[in-house]
């Protein structure tokens, strides 16, 4: 007899509305800030933009408790800016990209670094210290038409009430109209997608009973719990 099984689909809340964003994709862009390009000591300053994926079950929201991951020793959060996307777009040019943006969240890219850096140094995907279960906390998303002045907004992140990453939105390498015009001539993006724009410098690893909090000027705050690791 076959099995079929239910699936749920991520909705991530929308500020001010009773409606959620329904999550297709997740696309990441990594080394998107000077400070953590030389942090981490790989690549230079203005590579062109690389991505990587997501599944969208990845996606927990604000008030998560995130069970530590399994198969790491180094657990480690990134603070991001999230982009929702409202619109198709393929092919198209940063200047064309604006109406796109259905709205604007904080979030976290939670990596197994270890996992990551044994998957750089044999030249391999990305995907074993990045794409895990529950590695994409997204807070809600305030629509664009509410957000003002993004490039000078300020990203900080803090851990335990301690900040751990600070920076300026307008310190991005790629903007993110740079960013949409440049997955767009890889993908086809369609409404429902996230893309999370690269954190800066101070990442770091967490452990259980740490409280990861990240406040991005004028958009929603996203809070996490980190707990033990769940049981085989």
């Amino acid at each position: 007899m076959q099995t079929l099984w239910k699936t749920t689909q991520a909705l991530v809340p929308v500020a001010g509305s009773e409606h959620g964003f329904p999550v297709r994709r997740i696309y990441c862009v990594g080394r998107n800030y000077v400070d953590h390009i030389r942090e981490m000591r790989e690549g230079d300053e203005r590579d062109d933009p690389f991505f990587f994926q997501k599944p969208s079950d990845c996606v927990e929201l604000d008030g998560a408790a995130i069970a530590y991951p399994q198969s790491t020793d180094d657990f480690q959060f990134e603070g991001e800016l999230v982009v929702a996307v409202g619109k198709r777009l393929r092919n198209s040019q940063p200047q064309d990209t604006s109406d796109a943006v259905f709205g604007y969240a904080a979030g976290i890219d939670l990596t197994r670094r270890d996992l990551q850096r044994n998957s750089v140094s044999q030249a391999r995907p990305w995907e074993p210290g990045k794409s895990f279960d529950s590695s994409a906390p997204c807070g809600p998303i305030l629509p664009a038409a509410s957000v003002q002045d993004l490039e000078n907004a300020t990203l900080v992140l803090t851990v335990n009430g301690k900040e751990r990453q600070r920076t300026s939105l307008g310190l991005m390498i790629w903007s993110v109209p740079e960013i949409l015009s440049r997955l767009s001539s890889l993908y086809t993006l369609e409404p429902g997608d996230l893309i999370y724009t690269g954190t800066p410098a101070g990442v770091s690893a967490i452990v259980p009973g740490d409280q990861v909090s990240v406040e991005i000027t004028g958009l929603p705050q996203l809070s996490i719990a980190v707990t033990e690791q769940e049981e085989s």
